[in-house]
């Protein structure tokens, strides 16, 4: 199922995001077939884990335009104005929100939104980076541990089904070694950080290689959870706001 997927959002070794996109992919794949009915991709971007979404009857991309981010080439149905969403009461059985949440300045005003157009009983699936660099930047806020997920969750009238985490203590610092590498390392090398035959030709290799170790020291080492690259939350609507 996952080989629907855009190839950049399921990786091979020789890509620099390869940790943090196949463990991301790998939860989205266990908990997408829990949402069913009519769904809203909140902050969807792409798309890029709609195949995932067999349960469901219709999926509709919602997102906001920002400076941050730009949507060219991008799948999204409705946009937003960054504070209300443009639909009755009660739209949605399901909602996701894949790596949206830590862009959100105002997550006390769009939780009571979100909740508004769900349905008694909706669920929604949301994923968080925990360890990641800026980006989007300036439109990025915040970086939220389980816990807090869970206190704004329930605040905002949602129940907790599940949380869950994808990667570990290796693997978050393997993959913030990639990115310093392929972001940083790389385009400073002189003269050949920059030419487009080095970064489409030889950079992958030395990814590769430097995943294959990295792996291979992950399989190795013993297995901490206590920091980890992305949370996973699925809730329940339980109350009105």
């Amino acid at each position: 199922m996952s080989k629907s997927v855009p190839k950049s959002f399921r990786p091979g070794l020789n890509n620099p995001f390869y940790f943090i996109r196949q463990a991301l992919l790998r939860k989205v794949e266990e908990y997408a077939p829990r949402l069913t009915g009519k769904l809203m991709d909140f902050g969807c971007g792409s798309k890029p884990y709609e195949s995932l979404f067999t349960n469901v009857s219709s999926y509709l991309g919602v997102d906001y335009d920002s400076e941050g981010h730009s949507h060219v080439n991008e799948n999204v149905d409705v946009y937003y104005d960054g504070r209300k969403l443009p639909f009755e009461n009660e739209s949605f059985d399901s909602v996701f929100a894949s790596e949206v949440f830590e862009h959100i300045f105002n997550i006390d005003e769009i939780l009571p939104e979100i909740n508004r157009v769900m349905k008694p009983a909706g669920q929604i699936l949301i994923t968080c980076p925990f360890v990641w660099h800026e980006h989007e930047v300036p439109i990025d806020y915040a970086r939220y541990t389980r816990f807090a997920l869970k206190h704004l969750l329930e605040k905002h009238g949602f129940k907790i089904i599940a949380t869950d985490k994808s990667g570990d203590f290796t693997t978050a610092i393997s993959q913030m070694r990639m990115v310093y590498l392929s972001e940083h390392f790389i385009p400073a090398v002189p003269l050949l950080g920059k030419t487009k035959f080095f970064r489409s030709s030889i950079a992958p290799g030395i990814y590769w290689l430097m995943n294959s170790w990295y792996s291979f020291k992950h399989w190795l080492l013993p297995k901490r959870q206590d920091w980890y690259l992305n949370n996973i939350i699925l809730a329940q609507k339980s109350n009105p706001v």
